[in-house]
């Protein structure tokens, strides 16, 4: 706790305890409810009504449509969370989800550092998509 309370940590994600922990802490750090949620808004809805996290990892190949994921994103939003999208390991050089950002009000996305294809693929489309929209 001692490096969290100096400054050292920014994010933490999926850590026992979760309610407490974002009580003592959700109001300067980003807690982000990833693999206990699995983009499902059920298990969303949960950790909201628990007050278990301030921030939900979304990852639209966990839990299998578009629909479901905007779903995900909308309950996020509507219960003013941070919607964080996000690669998965092993994903394609499919840049889809570079597009889910920027088409939805999600306020960030997490793709990995820049040293693999399918990672340079996202960062690659979001450029593409700066260039659209300064047209």
């Amino acid at each position: 706790m001692d490096r969290i309370t100096k400054g050292l940590v920014l994010t933490i994600s999926n850590i026992l305890h979760w309610s407490k922990f974002t009580n003592d802490f959700g109001s300067k750090y980003q807690i982000v409810g990833d693999d206990l949620l699995t983009t499902n808004t059920e298990r969303i809805q949960h950790g909201i009504d628990t007050k278990a996290m301030n921030s939900v990892l979304i990852k639209l190949n966990q839990i299998g449509t578009v629909t479901e994921t905007l779903d995900a994103i909308r309950l996020t939003m509507a219960n003013n969370m941070c919607a964080v999208i996000s690669h998965r390991s092993g994903e394609t050089n499919d840049d889809m989800i570079a597009d889910l950002v920027v088409g939805t009000p999600a306020q960030q996305s997490k793709f990995g550092g820049p040293d693999r294809g399918e990672r340079l693929a996202k960062y690659n489309r979001l450029l593409e998509i700066e260039e659209i929209l300064k047209r």
